[in-house]
């Protein structure tokens, strides 16, 4: 009995791979037009699929949005569109800034620049009256 179970285990085994090494070369061409025309089927499944779920999508907003009409035709309350909109522009991403130009770089540098020399020329000037014996005069 333990063999039977053993020689039906492993026959099956060596059928699936004889029938993988052993195939005659005819079948190819057919096969990549079959798994062609598989992966034809499968996207326009995809792109299907994806189209519903937009509808879906678009439908759903429009009842919600509808509703939000309702809530505020009932209340008396005004749509604030324009607030939505100055949001965004007022925090911007600062990952989505706009690049500076070599050019702006090297004038934000030497505008540090001068601020860092007027800076210390204001410090040693205040210094320098602080010191003078003609600072009470004035």
């Amino acid at each position: 009995m333990a063999a039977f179970i053993a020689k039906q285990m492993v026959g099956n085994q060596l059928s699936a791979v004889k029938g993988a090494v052993g195939g005659d070369g005819g079948d190819d061409g057919d096969d990549k037009e079959k798994a062609e025309e598989e992966e034809r089927e499968r996207q326009e499944a995809i792109r299907e699929a994806e189209e519903r779920r937009k509808e879906k999508h678009r439908k759903m907003e429009e009842e919600r949005e509808k509703m939000r009409q309702d809530i505020r035709d009932k209340y008396n309350i005004k749509k604030k569109e324009e607030i939505v909109e100055a949001a965004p522009q007022e925090e911007p991403n600062p990952l989505m800034r706009k690049k500076k130009t070599p050019e702006e770089l090297a004038a934000e540098a030497e505008q540090e620049e001068l601020d860092d020399f007027t800076t210390k020329l204001k410090k040693r000037l205040s210094d320098a009256f602080k010191n003078c014996p003609l600072r009470n005069l004035f």
